[in-house]
């Protein structure tokens, strides 16, 4: 009796601390976001490249991840952190935050309105804390593992359709599309036919929402990198979803939706 009140007193900890590090990433993201805001659809954006012409940043990224490195320096200097932008931040911690200070860059370098942040927070490398928010959208995407996901406090579940033809599917290509014949194309080529329709947001956290919330049947994508999609597939797994890898030679690269269309998916993927 005693074990099982300690048990449960731990519980109750544990989950008022997550709760309170899912408000100060709410918090974060917010602000970000306003930033984010701040730069639209302006001349100021200092836009410049990194691995290739396809793959940029804009002062827009930097500001933001600069943002969230600063709260955290106050808030929880002993947490690891690792960001696009700046890569890992190692301070021997079980907590690491993972955050993509601006997914869907180029739609915003663009002035096209799909774009977000994320922030996933894990814990002994297991995703514990999911927020991503799209500002010009104004849609807060949060979870908590055991908690459900949500979309600005609705609870989300996953799509319930069995069949690919009356899916509409995402997907996306990676930043060495131009000169890696292995870029998706070909999978393109032959889920087209099988499908209601495809659609590409631009924005791997954003995508994931998207199938968490139903909007989306599916999505597939590969080499990706873990703050694309560390806070998106706690959402789509906490709204009753499915995320499996389907390659291992191309970074992360998963597929996600229901398990009925996530099957079939991988059945027509490769």
């Amino acid at each position: 009796m005693e074990k099982g009140i300690a048990d449960f007193f731990n519980q109750c900890f544990t989950m008022n601390n997550w709760k309170e590090l899912e408000a100060k990433a709410i918090e974060w993201a917010k602000t970000m976001g306003e930033i984010q805001l701040s730069y639209f659809r302006k001349s100021q954006l200092s836009i410049k490249t990194k691995s290739n012409i396809f793959d940029i940043v804009t002062a827009a990224d930097k500001a933001c991840e600069q943002y969230f490195q600063d709260q955290l320096t106050i808030h929880y200097p002993d947490h690891d952190m690792l960001g696009e932008e700046t890569g890992i931040h190692e301070k021997g911690s079980d907590y690491c935050w993972v955050i993509d200070p601006l997914d869907g860059t180029t739609n915003f370098s663009q002035g096209l309105p799909i774009f977000c942040v994320s922030i996933g927070l894990q814990y002994k490398k297991e995703t514990i804390i999911g927020v991503v928010y799209a500002p010009y959208l104004n849609e807060l995407y949060t979870t908590i593992k055991g908690e459900g996901a949500y979309r600005n406090g609705q609870k989300l579940k996953v799509s319930d359709k069995t069949e690919l033809s009356r899916s509409v599917i995402a997907t996306g290509f990676p930043y060495d599309h131009g000169t890696n014949p292995d870029n998706n194309s070909a999978n393109i080529v032959h889920i087209l036919p099988k499908v209601r329709g495809i659609r590409r947001m631009g924005s791997a956290a954003y995508d994931l929402c998207c199938v968490a919330a139903g909007n989306l049947d599916g999505y597939w994508e590969l080499n990706l990198n873990l703050w694309d999609v560390c806070a998106g597939i706690l959402l789509v797994e906490e709204a009753q979803g499915k995320v499996i890898s389907f390659r291992n030679n191309r970074g992360i690269s998963i597929i996600a939706g229901n398990s009925d269309i996530t099957l079939l998916l991988k059945e027509n993927i490769r």
